[in-house]
C-alpha cells in the first residue's frame, strides 16, 4: 500500500471557490478509483488560498484483476459441424481469446457460447497519470477563466503540480496550459517566501508544508481561527460578530492565519452600530466585538452603547510583521469609516420625504413603472390588509406612514455604498427626523426575514408592511408574466412566498389570502392595463405559488411528507387552504404530534376506508352536514344510526372556528372510531352498495360527510398507513 499526493498549485483562488471545488474532488476520485478497482484508504481534500491538495492513504499499488464471464451467440450460429463460424470467430476475438476457449452451456433459451475473461489490473501510477488531467478539468465554479495562451480553463492560471506516489513522481502534463506545467515534487511555500519547497514524498508533505509555515488542513485553519476570536474577545468581555459564512471566507483567504487586534477611532462611534459593522464585516472582513451588556435596541443612532473601540482581523502575513499589519488596517478601516461619515452626513442634509420624491426617477422594472410606483402600491396593500387583519387603528396608522416612507433611503448615499443597510439606515433617518419609533422600526423591519433563519418582524406595523412589501412583488412580477422556473428566480419570488407566510405563521395572524389575491389582482389589472391581465387567473396562479410554498416550508419544518401532502396537497381544496394559511402549520402540528401518539393510525383506517368508498358517490367535498343528505328512515342496521350520531358530532366542528377545533375534530374522529368500524365489519355491519339504489345513496352520503368532515383536518388519503 502507498500514499497518494496531488497538489494543485495556483495564483490566488477566490475565497469561495475551495468550498465548491473539494466535495467534487472527493466524489470524482472516490468513484474513479473504485471503478478502475484500485483499493484505498482514507481520501482527504483541503486547500489554501494558492492550492488545492488531495491525499489518498493505503492505496494500492496495482488494480484488482477483473474475472468476467460472456455471454455470446447461440450454439447453433456459433458452430456449424463442429467448426466456429463467423460469429464465434468475432466474439471470441471481441474477448481476446482463441475459439477454441469458447465453452457451450445450457441455458433456458437453450445452449448459448460463454467466454471467461481475464482482465489484469494495471499500475496506479499509470492509472492515475491519465485521472489527474481529467480530474482537474472537470471541477466545476464561478468566473472560469483562460491565461496566456492556452485554452485550459480554471477558477486561477495553474503555477504548478506535484503528483506523487510515495516518492516516485507521476508523470502528467496539464495541456491547455501557457506556460506548461508539469507534474513534479516542487513545491511553493507561504506567499512571502520567493523559496521552492521539495516534498520528499506523499506521507511528509503536511510536515514539509507546516515548517515551511502552511497550514494546508482548511479544517484545522478554521478552528484556530474560531478559538483565537473566542478567546481575544473573551479577554476583552465581548462578544464577536462572527458568522459562519465570514470564518469561511477567513479560512479560505489565509494558509497561515495570525490573529491581530486593532483599534477604532473614538469618533467613528458616533455612527450606527450596523454601518461600523457592515464596513467590518463585510467589506474588509474584520471580526466587530459587541459589549456583553449591551442593550439590543434596532434603532440606535451611535455605536457607543453596542460596540467596543476595537476590531480583530486575520493576517496572512508573518509575527514579526503584526504591529505594521495592525496600523495598515487600522488606516483601511478609518478611511472606510471616513468615507461612511460623509454619506451619513450628505444623507441627513436631505429630509427622507424628500428622498421619497426621488425615487420617481428610479426604475423598479421594466413595465412596472418607478420605485415610486411601487411604494404607491404598497401603500395601497397596507390598507387592504389592516381592514382584513382588523388591526388596531393606531397601529395601522403608523404601518400607512411607514409604507409611504419605506422605500426612501434607497436613493441615499449610504446604501449606494452599503446596501446591505436598507432598511436599516432607512429606519435610523427617520427617527432622527422625529418620526415616531413605531414608524421608524416598521421600515426597519419590512425588510426582514431576508432569507432562511432570518429573524421576523417583531412589531405589528412592521409584520404588516412586511406582508404588503412580499405581495406587491409577487402580484406585480407574475402580471408582468415572469415566474420561478428550477433554479433561476431573479426577484427572489419564492423567498418572498416563504416570508410572507412565516409572517403570518409567527404573528397568528388569520388571513383570507385568497380573497386578499382575488382584490389585490383586480385592482392590478387597473393599474397595469398594459399586461391584459386576467385577475382570475392569475389569483389562481398565485394561489397555487402559496400552496407549493406551504408545502416546502412545512417540509423544511421536518413534517413528514405524506403529512405535508394531506394538509396542502393538490387534493386539498385551495380556497380552504387559503382562507387561512396559518391553518395549515395548525393541523400539520396537530397531525405529527398525533403519529408520535399513535392516534393516527386508528383515525386513518376508518376515514380512508370511507373516503374510498365514498368516491362512489357524487356528494361534494363542502357538504359537512348530514341533516340535507342522510334519511335516517332507510337506515337498517344500529350502525348506520350510531355513524350518524358520530357525523352529527362532528359537525359543528368541523364548521366551527374555535382555535382548537382540529384537536376536538381529531379527538373526536378517535372517540367515534370503533362506532365507524361498526359500520364496515362485525354483525351490525352493512353492504354499502346495496341493490335499493335509495339505500346506497343514503349510506354513500353517511360516508361522504364523513370524509368531508375528516377532510376538515386533512386529506387522509395521502397519509401512510
Amino acid at each position: 500500500m502507498s500514499s497518494f499526493l496531488l497538489e494543485i498549485g495556483t495564483e490566488e483562488l477566490p475565497a469561495d471557490f475551495a468550498r465548491l471545488a473539494l466535495p467534487q474532488l472527493a466524489r470524482m476520485v472516490q468513484g474513479d478509483l473504485a471503478e478502475r478497482r484500485l483499493q484505498h484508504g482514507k481520501i482527504q481534500c483541503s486547500s489554501t488560498p494558492r492550492r488545492l491538495v488531495l491525499q489518498v492513504d493505503d492505496l494500492a499499488l496495482d488494480a484488482e484483476d477483473l474475472e468476467e464471464e460472456r455471454k455470446g451467440p447461440p450454439a447453433g450460429k456459433a458452430f456449424k459441424d463442429g467448426e466456429p463460424t463467423q460469429a464465434a470467430l468475432g466474439f471470441a476475438k471481441r474477448c481476446g481469446l482463441q475459439p477454441d476457449a469458447l465453452e457451450v452451456r445450457d441455458t433456458p433459451k437453450g445452449p448459448f457460447v460463454f467466454a471467461k475473461v481475464l482482465e489484469s489490473g494495471r499500475p496506479a501510477l499509470e492509472l492515475l497519470a491519465e485521472q489527474i488531467p481529467q480530474w482537474i478539468g472537470n471541477l466545476q465554479g464561478r468566473r472560469f477563466m483562460r491565461w496566456g495562451s492556452g485554452e485550459r480553463r480554471f477558477s486561477r492560471p495553474i503555477r504548478w503540480l506535484v503528483a506523487l506516489l510515495d516518492q516516485q513522481v507521476i508523470p502528467v502534463c496539464l495541456e491547455g496550459c501557457e506556460p506548461e506545467v508539469r507534474s513534479g515534487n516542487i513545491s511553493r511555500g507561504h506567499r512571502l517566501d520567493d523559496g521552492f519547497l521539495t516534498i520528499p514524498s506523499a506521507e511528509t508533505y503536511l510536515k514539509t508544508m507546516s515548517d515551511a509555515g502552511v497550514e494546508v488542513d482548511r479544517q484545522k485553519r478554521l478552528e484556530f481561527i474560531r478559538r483565537a476570536v473566542d478567546q481575544a474577545a473573551g479577554e476583552l468581555e465581548a462578544r464577536p460578530d462572527l458568522p459562519e459564512a465570514l470564518v469561511d471566507e477567513l479560512t479560505d483567504l489565509v494558509e497561515a492565519p495570525l490573529l491581530i487586534e486593532a483599534s477604532i477611532a473614538a469618533e467613528y462611534l458616533d455612527l450606527p452600530a450596523e454601518v461600523l459593522s457592515t464596513v467590518m464585516r463585510v467589506h474588509q472582513r474584520y471580526v466587530p466585538l459587541y459589549r456583553l451588556d449591551a442593550v439590543n435596541d434596532p434603532l440606535a443612532l451611535d455605536a457607543k452603547s453596542s460596540l467596543l473601540p476595537r476590531f480583530l482581523c486575520i493576517g496572512n502575513g508573518r509575527v514579526e510583521a503584526s504591529e505594521i499589519v495592525r496600523r495598515g488596517n487600522e488606516r483601511v478601516l478609518n478611511a472606510r469609516l471616513a468615507d461612511a461619515e460623509f454619506f451619513v452626513d450628505a444623507d441627513r442634509a436631505v429630509s427622507s420625504i424628500d428622498r421619497r420624491d426621488q425615487l420617481a426617477r428610479v426604475t423598479f422594472a421594466d413595465g412596472l413603472g418607478s420605485l415610486l410606483d411601487r411604494v404607491e402600491r404598497i401603500e395601497w396593500l397596507v390598507d387592504l390588509l389592516s381592514k382584513q387583519l382588523n388591526l388596531d387603528e393606531n397601529q395601522a396608522d403608523h404601518a400607512r406612514r411607514a409604507a409611504h416612507l419605506c422605500k426612501h433611503d434607497l436613493v441615499s448615499q449610504m446604501v449606494g455604498e452599503f446596501p446591505e443597510l436598507q432598511g436599516v439606515i432607512g429606519g435610523k433617518y427617520l427617527l432622527a427626523e422625529g418620526e415616531p419609533r413605531e414608524v421608524a422600526l416598521a421600515v426597519l423591519e419590512h425588510y426582514l426575514p431576508r432569507g432562511a433563519g432570518d429573524a421576523l418582524p417583531d412589531s405589528n406595523p412592521g409584520a404588516l408592511l412586511a406582508l404588503a412589501e412580499r405581495i406587491e412583488l409577487l402580484l406585480s412580477i407574475y402580471a408582468k408574466g415572469e415566474r420561478p422556473s428550477g433554479s433561476s428566480d431573479p426577484y427572489a419570488l419564492r423567498r418572498a412566498g416563504n416570508g410572507l407566510l412565516q409572517i403570518l405563521w409567527s404573528k397568528g395572524w388569520r388571513l383570507n389570502l385568497l380573497s386578499l389575491l382575488e382584490k389585490s389582482c383586480s385592482h392590478w389589472a387597473e393599474l397595469l392595463q398594459q399586461f391584459e391581465i386576467n385577475p382570475i387567473d392569475l389569483a389562481a396562479e398565485l394561489g397555487e405559488f402559496s400552496r407549493q410554498r406551504i408545502l416546502s416550508l412545512l417540509e423544511e419544518a421536518g413534517v413528514d411528507l405524506d403529512l405535508c401532502q394531506a394538509v396542502a396537497g393538490e387534493t386539498v381544496l385551495i380556497d380552504r387552504l387559503l382562507a387561512d394559511p396559518a391553518d395549515a402549520r395548525m393541523r400539520a402540528d396537530l397531525l405529527v404530534n398525533m403519529r408520535s401518539t399513535g392516534e393516527l393510525l386508528a383515525v386513518q383506517a376508518v376515514v380512508t376506508r370511507a373516503a374510498r368508498l365514498a368516491e362512489k358517490g357524487d356528494l361534494p367535498a363542502n357538504v359537512l352536514s348530514p341533516a340535507d343528505v342522510v334519511d335516517p328512515g332507510l337506515f337498517e342496521k344500529p350502525s348506520e344510526a350510531e355513524m350518524l350520531k358520530v357525523l352529527m358530532s362532528l359537525e359543528p366542528i368541523a364548521q366551527g372556528s374555535s382555535p382548537d377545533r382540529y384537536t376536538q375534530l381529531a379527538k373526536g374522529l378517535t372517540a367515534g372510531s370503533d362506532a365507524l368500524a361498526a359500520f364496515f365489519d362485525g354483525d351490525q355491519s352493512v353492504m354499502v352498495m346495496a341493490e335499493d339504489i335509495a339505500v346506497r345513496t343514503n349510506r354513500l352520503n353517511l360516508l361522504g360527510v364523513l370524509r368531508n368532515q375528516a377532510g376538515v383536518l386533512a386529506d387522509f388519503s395521502l397519509i401512510n398507513g
